[in-house]
């Protein structure tokens, strides 16, 4: 009864917040006269480039948390390195890995061919990533806008804000707590690995040292992901054995059998804090979608530049001359 009151609850919540300007600043309609077709647009877009490579949804997902982490979910991820500017990409946890940066290049070129000047890259990455994880067969929700682009990006944030793969539950808890999220919302957007692949580099010393895994599932990863430090460091394993390109509830049964890929994915399931809501959105789905919805809006709203701070780049790359 309590969790049904609780998913109720959730549901409420997120159907005001989805009517709403969130937080006084952002709101789904902020585009509804000056660019009335973007949302169609970027579904559209995203379609295509899901149809063309399944696992672009997850690693779109993926982009807009590593954005919003690092100065907030203002698009400072997706400038270049130049001369005279370091940006974002070389860190340690978006380098050879983060990707999508074509996908949203070509969301953004379609966008500016009808609206140009308008519509801002922080928020294209947020509308793709909702877009990925619809597509795939998770939640929807209305997507709060009005975001402008940074002119500055933090190599350093990068490096020191974004969760690393081998944290402890302790760790994560002071990592999106710091970006104002709870542990419990840091348990139900953790959910987003039900799609996704990792590296071998991310995730070989839990197969090979931690205790807290199954035995078959690590002799299985151990076939795709040498022991060795530098040998097969790029080969992939979906984070989800069960169905990598299917957004749903499979991630916390895997937490439950001892099969999280990462480290960080099983610390959720431990012997610690969050054991009872993993348990509770293993079984079920509902609580976990409307969960997972609603701390996505939170997190789109960590710091986002409005008003008149920022810009509108006319490349998602660069800064306005």
């Amino acid at each position: 009864m309590a969790s049904c009151f609780r998913a109720l609850h959730c549901l409420l919540a997120l159907s005001f917040l989805s009517s709403t300007a969130y937080g006084g600043q952002l709101t789904p309609t902020f585009y509804a006269l000056s660019c009335p077709t973007l949302e169609l647009i970027v579904r559209t877009t995203m379609m295509k480039a899901i149809n063309a490579d399944r696992r672009m949804g997850a690693s779109l997902l993926r982009l807009f948390f590593h954005d919003c982490f690092v100065q907030g979910c203002d698009g400072s991820i997706l400038l270049d390195d130049t001369g005279t500017f370091v940006g974002e990409k070389t860190a340690g946890p978006n380098a050879n890995s983060i990707r999508g940066y074509d996908v949203i290049d070509q969301i953004k070129a379609n966008v500016e061919a009808v609206c140009p000047g308008v519509v801002s890259c922080a928020d294209i990455v947020a509308l793709a990533a909702r877009d990925g994880t619809v597509l795939l067969g998770g939640p929807t929700w209305a997507v709060p806008l009005g975001r402008r682009d940074s002119t500055t990006a933090s190599l350093s944030q990068a490096n020191s804000d974004i969760p690393a793969p081998t944290s402890n539950l302790s760790s994560l808890i002071t990592k999106f707590g710091n970006k104002g999220l709870t542990a419990d919302e840091m348990t139900a957007l953790s959910g987003a690995h039900t799609i996704g692949f990792a590296h071998c580099e991310d995730f070989r010393g839990h197969i090979y040292n931690d205790t807290d895994i199954d035995p078959a599932f690590a002799t299985l990863r151990q076939g795709n992901c040498p022991a060795a430090s530098g040998s097969g460091d790029t080969n992939l394993e979906p984070l989800d054995l069960k169905t990598p390109y299917v957004f749903d509830k499979d991630y916390y049964p895997n937490l439950l059998g001892k099969r999280g890929l990462l480290h960080s994915d099983q610390e959720l399931f431990n012997g610690g804090s969050q054991d009872a809501l993993v348990q509770q959105y293993s079984t079920i789905p509902a609580l976990f979608f409307s969960d997972f919805a609603a701390a996505m809006i939170k997190m789109g709203n960590i710091s986002p530049l409005t008003g008149s701070a920022g810009q509108i780049r006319a490349n998602c790359r660069v800064v306005n001359k």
